[in-house]
């Protein structure tokens, strides 16, 4: 449904869908505030729609990769007392995990849904909290990102909004590739200008 510049797509409804199966969830379950959970599944859904499965799989990893560190986190943290200093200096260097070891394992695409999983459950966690605290938080993580991938695998959007939906995907690239484009010029001036300086140096 569109209305001028606004469009109502099923992206748009999923995303919806999915926050609220995960408030009623969370409600059901008694398992607290829903917040990780719907935050991962709006990640796993904005994704472009002809790469959910494949981004599913990125998000996994990515969850995985951040919780895992978020409880490394929580126990030392709970070891050096909840010393500030601990926040200050390891939560950034757990940062730099997640950076090398996703661009190792070749899971750039889930470099961002990592950090934010580290980071959510990592600051989200109140002083003096239970490991099983901790634990669960990372778990809400997980149930998130099936309900997304769930929600893109049984709702598919019809041949026309899933055209509009790869039309959009397409004028994206092209923006990006743009981008990238004029950076690439900038950065080849600066080294022209560099090695003119350099030579004048000499």
């Amino acid at each position: 449904m569109e209305v001028g510049p606004f469009r109502l797509g099923m992206r748009t409804l999923k995303t919806a869908l999915a926050v609220m199966i995960c408030i009623i969830l969370f409600k059901v379950l008694d398992r607290g505030a829903p917040m990780i959970a719907a935050l991962a599944a709006v990640f796993s859904l904005r994704q472009d729609l002809t790469t959910s499965l494949t981004f599913g799989k990125s998000r996994i990893l990515g969850n995985t990769l951040g919780g895992g560190l978020a409880i490394v986190y929580f126990l030392v943290k709970d070891l050096f007392s909840n010393d500030f200093m601990v926040e200050l200096f390891f939560l950034p260097f757990l940062v730099i995990i997640v950076i090398v070891v996703s661009d190792g394992m070749n899971n750039n695409s889930g470099i961002i849904s990592a950090i934010a999983t580290l980071l959510l459950i990592s600051l989200s966690i109140p002083q003096g909290e239970s490991f099983y605290f901790a634990l669960s938080r990372v778990i809400d993580t997980f149930i998130g990102t099936f309900i997304g991938i769930g929600l893109n695998f049984f709702f598919k959007p019809k041949p026309i909004e899933e055209k509009h939906e790869i039309e959009e995907d397409l004028a994206e690239l092209a923006k990006k590739e743009k981008e990238l484009e004029e950076l690439k010029k900038k950065v080849q001036e600066r080294v022209k200008v560099e090695k003119k300086t350099d030579g004048n140096k000499k």
